[in-house]
């Protein structure tokens, strides 16, 4: 039988640490209607502009090839994140082994093997997660090609509601997409738990920083914001003759 573990009291703090920061960090930037205004936020918009412009234009074809590739990209990382959980998995399973060789590193800190098992499996659970925003991202993108797919050949409210209900479906599914690429950022912050818990709380709070200045702060935030910040997405372009 297992014995109880008591974790140390940096251990417990570097755990409500990691988890406030991750649950706190998603909560600011998936949410809409929020202020700061993050990033993702600007970027319903513009998906929003490219569903109503994709109804003026005969040749959808490019619009599914890019679509497409984002599915491709999300069906990547479930595909990576399968042979992670394997590999963490094959670790787990020799734990023993494994904590000895972590523990003759120079630069670890001395835990007993059901602590270090206890941050194997935070790893695998991580990952699990991901692994879950990666598909269901994509059953997501497979309903936003169903709305581009139903969208009529003519312009008109059924196909405003449609192009709106496109970009709000693409727009969940990034989401998904996003919070699974968090978790790997947040996995490779916890491999500082490894070492030490001061550590995985410097890591976490690291990631967190590059993650929130990529969202409020960075160049691409900049160059979506002056797009959005001119009202570009707010009305359909102009009809044209068919």
């Amino acid at each position: 039988m297992m014995p109880s573990i008591a974790l140390p009291p940096l251990d417990i703090a570097a755990l409500v640490w990691f988890s406030l920061l991750w649950w706190g960090y998603g909560w600011l930037t998936d949410r809409r209607n929020r202020t700061p205004v993050s990033l993702n936020q600007h970027m319903l918009r513009i998906r929003i502009r490219w569903m109503t412009n994709m109804l003026y234009r005969d040749n959808r074809v490019m619009d599914s090839m890019l679509i497409g590739h984002l599915i491709h990209s999300v069906s990547f990382f479930a595909s990576t994140t399968v042979l992670v959980l394997a590999g963490l998995l094959g670790v787990l399973a020799s734990a023993e082994a494994s904590h000895q060789k972590v523990m003759e590193l120079g630069f670890t800190l001395h835990t007993d093997r059901y602590l270090f098992e206890l941050k194997l499996v935070l790893l695998l659970g991580i990952f699990v997660y991901s692994f879950f925003c990666f598909t269901w991202a994509v059953r997501q993108f497979n309903y936003t090609i169903a709305l581009v797919g139903a969208a009529p050949l003519e312009p008109g409210d059924e196909a405003n509601i449609t192009a709106k209900a496109a970009a709000k479906m693409m727009t969940l599914a990034i989401i998904s997409f996003n919070r699974g690429l968090r978790g790997y950022y947040y996995a490779f912050a916890s491999l500082g738990w490894l070492v030490h818990p001061g550590v995985f709380i410097g890591l976490v709070t690291l990631v967190t920083f590059v993650l929130w200045r990529r969202q409020f702060r960075s160049a691409a935030f900049d160059a979506i914001a002056r797009y959005s910040s001119h009202g570009i997405g707010d009305s359909p372009p102009q009809a044209r003759d068919r």
